[in-house]
């Protein structure tokens, strides 16, 4: 059984939470935009993150694999366009 979106949103931010503790040593920060209902997840990274070229790699070895590890409604993570 599928969780709320609530509660699935709950538990993304929680792994977000975990994956800024490593973020927060280099000055950066990774935050929730939104859940396509496709299960895109869309996050936006601030801080030293922002413009910072590994970011690719920060955001498909680090934050989607976290992602896709715990919270099985997400499909994908993709930056936000804003």
């Amino acid at each position: 059984m599928l969780d709320s979106g609530e509660d699935v949103v709950e538990r993304i931010k929680e792994v977000l939470v975990e994956a800024n503790k490593y973020l927060a040593i280099d000055n950066g920060n990774v935050e929730y935009v939104n859940l396509e209902h496709d299960g895109i997840l869309r996050v936006r990274f601030s801080g030293s993150c922002a413009a910072c070229p590994l970011k690719p790699m920060t955001l498909r070895a680090g934050v989607e694999r976290a992602i896709l590890l715990k919270i099985e409604e997400v499909k994908r993570v993709e930056l936000a366009l804003s």
